[in-house]
């Protein structure tokens, strides 16, 4: 259950109404949108996140955009954003528990992973196989992108927002991470 109410028609104003509005007639007012907009603030510095997806997309290209997020989200445990990208996953006619990773695939899994896990911990020779694919432009991309992912996990976790209508046959494809369950 969420942790947060969502914020209702009759009681957004100004900007955030028309926001939600637009989002209602393209179908496209999901519930972290109907909780960001509680805080029209806190909503549009969340919406930066589809300039960089966009960027994201235009270095690695689609598929690998969304194995990417999808590793950020399953490894910081996000039940929402993980089922989301296991729905575009199958979008891609691929099924979470086969896909097959390319290369540049598995350089972003294994980096999402240990942004996830450990910042600071980034490994030189993770970050060398980087710096010999992209440009530093597009390393900054790359990783601002997982940073912003892991925010987005981040707010739909700690606020418990219940998954999407859309998402709930997908919830036995989540396969939570359990690298913290020995953390004290």
């Amino acid at each position: 259950m969420s942790r947060i109410a969502y914020v209702k028609h009759e009681e957004v104003t100004g900007k955030a109404k028309e926001v939600y509005e637009d989002l209602q007639s393209r179908g496209a007012l999901t519930n972290m949108k109907q909780t960001l907009l509680q805080d029209y603030n806190t909503y549009e510095a969340f919406m930066g996140w589809y300039s960089s997806w966009n960027r994201l997309v235009e270095i690695v290209g689609q598929r690998a955009a969304v194995v990417y997020a999808h590793a950020v989200s399953s490894t910081n445990g996000c039940l929402l954003c993980s089922l989301f990208f296991v729905s575009d996953i199958q979008d891609l006619g691929e099924d979470v528990a086969t896909i097959q990773f390319t290369e540049e695939e598995e350089l972003l899994v294994a980096l999402a992973k240990q942004i996830v896990k450990n910042a600071t911990a980034v490994s030189d020779e993770l970050f060398g196989q980087l710096k010999a694919r992209y440009s530093d432009s597009e390393i900054v991309a790359i990783v601002g992108f997982a940073c912003q992912m892991m925010a987005t996990n981040n707010f739909n976790s700690v606020l418990r927002v219940p998954l999407d209508d859309r998402l709930l046959p997908l919830q036995d494809k989540f396969q939570p991470a359990d690298w913290r369950k020995d953390i004290k």
